[in-house]
């Protein structure tokens, strides 16, 4: 049997309250009016003008707010600067580090097999027989021990630029004082012949992000972080795979250029690639480096909660907003492109316009919305937009 109780809301708001709370913001701001706002959630908004730099003016306002139990956000709203303090406090949870070890394990299996069947493929060959299936390649690998360390360079460039990836953001969030996870490697176990053995990874941010310079710390340290490891890689990559005639290549199996990783090829090769059939055949160490590139790319799309959406947000603020809904118009035209011309009906562009409408176009605005990025940080926001400029691969594989 079902039984519903009911909850009675118990006020916390008390002239008491309010007084303390207008004292506090009177240090900081010349208040104009103020308004509560009822259950489910308690809300007290304060109006006025602030009468010290919005940043110091927040950092006041939310260490004592936070003492009482409250959360503040800042904003702008019809000319007036608008403190908003709403009643609790988010209390991280603690992380249980277990779950991160076990992803981490299986992700290091599903790469290191992923990496076998890359560039075990001849030796793999002698040992399957001619009607093997995906079955027998397992078996052959399990069973011949020799062909266990082919996999490894595979496994270690792709999952150490992952993790530098995710450790960029750990760090800087740390660095900001903010609850995080250690980073959830998401396993892709191979179950064909081509297989990345991963799906990427992930941090979760479990606190509030208090300003706009925060978040953008935290959201461009991992893409840079991971581009510092990965360029190097996939020059030696580049450098270690030969030049070889591809003829017409299987569908699917090309792997795409961004500018980027055709100024690298012609770098390392002395020739812009691909051309007259040839193309470099990319070894264990340059295909996952590749592969780090593309991954960077599509967390520096400007949409929701992505990288670049943090970075975006950061520097433009609301505007993220239309940018995100342009950039999915044109991530509807390149999946539709690689639908009809290359009938990869399932391809990664529809398959992010899919997780963009789950997930949300528009950034959540930070704590306060109102103090700008330094200028320093701006260049690096506009040089991430330049990086990103230069590693987007229209076309991932052709």
């Amino acid at each position: 049997m079902d039984t519903q109780t009911e909850t009675t809301y118990m006020p916390a708001t008390t002239l008491e309250v309010i007084a303390s709370l207008r004292s506090v913001l009177g240090q900081v701001m010349r208040i104009e009016t103020h308004k509560i706002h009822v259950p489910p959630v308690e809300v007290i908004e304060f109006s006025g003008q602030l009468i010290r730099p919005s940043d110091e003016a927040f950092d006041y306002i939310y260490d004592r707010l936070i003492e009482v139990g409250y959360t503040p956000t800042l904003t702008q709203r019809d000319g007036k600067e608008v403190v908003i303090a709403q009643h609790g406090i988010v209390q991280p949870t603690p992380n249980n580090t277990k779950v991160n070890v076990i992803l981490l394990a299986l992700t290091i299996i599903s790469t290191w097999l992923a990496g076998i069947i890359y560039a075990g493929g001849e030796q793999l060959a002698r040992l399957v027989p001619p009607d093997g299936d995906f079955g027998a390649v397992l078996g052959s690998i399990f069973s011949h021990p020799g062909l266990w360390p082919v996999g490894l360079p595979y496994a270690f460039t792709l999952l150490g630029i992952l993790g530098i990836h995710e450790m960029g953001h750990y760090v800087a969030a740390r660095m900001h004082k903010a609850a995080v996870t250690l980073p959830f490697f998401i396993p892709l176990p191979p179950l064909g012949f081509f297989s990345l053995g991963t799906m990427g990874a992930v941090i979760r941010l479990k606190s509030p992000i208090k300003n706009r310079r925060q978040l953008f710390d935290i959201g461009v340290a991992g893409p840079l972080a991971g581009l510092v490891i990965a360029i190097p890689l996939l020059t030696i990559g580049l450098l270690t795979s030969p030049v070889q005639h591809v003829g017409v290549a299987i569908p699917g199996s090309q792997e795409g250029n961004s500018i980027l990783y055709a100024l690298l090829k012609f770098i390392t090769k002395g020739q812009f690639l691909p051309s007259n059939g040839n193309d470099v055949m990319v070894n264990a160490v340059a295909f996952p480096a590749w592969f780090g590139l593309v991954v960077t790319m599509i967390n520096l799309l400007p949409i929701g909660q992505l990288d670049g959406g943090h970075v975006i947000y950061s520097i433009f603020g609301h505007v993220q907003w239309r940018i995100a809904q342009a950039a999915i118009v044109v991530l509807l035209g390149l999946g539709f492109y690689l639908a009809f011309v290359y009938q990869q009906f399932i391809n990664v562009w529809l398959l992010w316009v899919f997780i963009a409408q789950i997930f949300g176009l528009r950034h959540p605005p930070p704590l306060d919305d109102i103090t700008p990025l330094d200028r320093r940080r701006k260049l690096i926001g506009y040089a991430t937009i330049v990086i990103f400029i230069l590693i987007l691969t229209p076309i991932p594989f052709s």
